[in-house]
């Protein structure tokens, strides 16, 4: 499943192709990619159309385009990085839009092409524009993501506002982290992929983050000390950023950008889907665990396994 950089990457695709342009029409070409809005494809086809969009925003692992009647809505400033600045203060409930939230689930793609490009084989729902231009086609195989609108979430939609920040918001708690870190009384890794505590990480860079951080997946949370968890925070934003900046991790042809670019990181993973290589600091070969019905890979030298998850 995509993690922060993939799904930023996308955001960013739809940031550029997207924003500020008016939905013409919506054809949604097989219900189940829009299961999660409960009115149904007919009642998801008219709430879109006509309606400009303002922004491209994301939690976490989740994104949404934020909707406005043409003429009433904040049109977009430029494009804006994640960094730039921080989130803005949410608009009183009657003067915030609607939003149409997607998640890739597996095998989601969000493509911005053009109409010429023939339709894709597992092309599930399409977005034309009034200015003609290129379309926003959601194509999902597996057909675990999907699509909803989301009446007056344009600032946070209220079916992901329980989602926490990621650690490159710049609104992110690093204390907060570190206190709920040590409270939640579980394994590490098991913590990070908490999408309560910290949002946007997965299984590939909860394994990066904990090898360069040199600590065990199975460490109890409220053993590490404040300077720990500080150092696994620092090594978890240097991971994403380093993903972000070669455009996501891409194992298969499932993940791309809008623009249907595979990712570059899978030549920098240092531990993740490694087993049996050398590992990058020490040699010794990278072992694989089974893992919440996944898998966890870790240096044996360099992440030693602790004693019932405590030293």
């Amino acid at each position: 499943m995509p993690e922060l950089p993939e799904v930023e990457v996308v955001r960013l695709g739809l940031e550029r192709g997207v924003v500020g342009r008016t939905i013409a029409k919506v054809g949604v070409l097989h219900p189940r990619a829009v299961r999660r809005h409960a009115a149904g494809p007919t009642d998801f086809e008219a709430a879109l159309t006509g309606l400009t969009i303002t922004a491209a925003r994301r939690r976490g692992k989740y994104l949404w385009l934020a909707l406005a009647v043409p003429g009433d809505g904040d049109l977009p400033g430029g494009a804006r990085g994640l960094l730039d600045m921080p989130e803005a203060p949410a608009p009183a409930p009657d003067q915030d839009g609607d939003a149409l939230i997607g998640h890739l689930g597996m095998s989601g793609q969000l493509l911005v092409v053009p109409p010429a490009v023939p339709d894709q084989t597992h092309l599930r729902i399409r977005f034309t524009f009034t200015d003609g231009g290129r379309e926003l086609r959601f194509v999902d195989q597996r057909t675990f993501g999907g699509m909803a609108v989301a009446v007056g979430g344009a600032s946070l939609p209220a079916p992901i506002a329980h989602i926490a920040r990621d650690p490159l918001d710049p609104l992110f708690d690093d204390e907060a982290f570190v206190t709920g870190l040590k409270a939640r009384r579980t394994g590490l890794k098991r913590a990070l992929l908490d999408q309560r505590l910290v949002s946007g990480i997965g299984n590939i860079y909860a394994d990066e983050a904990l090898w360069a951080a040199r600590l065990h997946y199975a460490r109890a949370t409220e053993t590490l000390h404040r300077p720990d968890a500080l150092r696994l925070l620092a090594e978890v934003r240097a991971v994403l950023s380093a993903a972000l900046a070669a455009g996501g991790t891409s194992f298969d042809r499932l993940y791309v950008s809008t623009e249907g670019v595979s990712g570059l990181f899978e030549r920098e993973l240092a531990a993740y889907g490694r087993e049996g290589q050398p590992c990058r600091r020490c040699a010794s070969p990278i072992r694989r665990d089974a893992f919440m019905n996944r898998s966890s890979f870790t240096c044996a030298v360099c992440q030693p396994r602790p004693r019932n998850g405590r030293w």
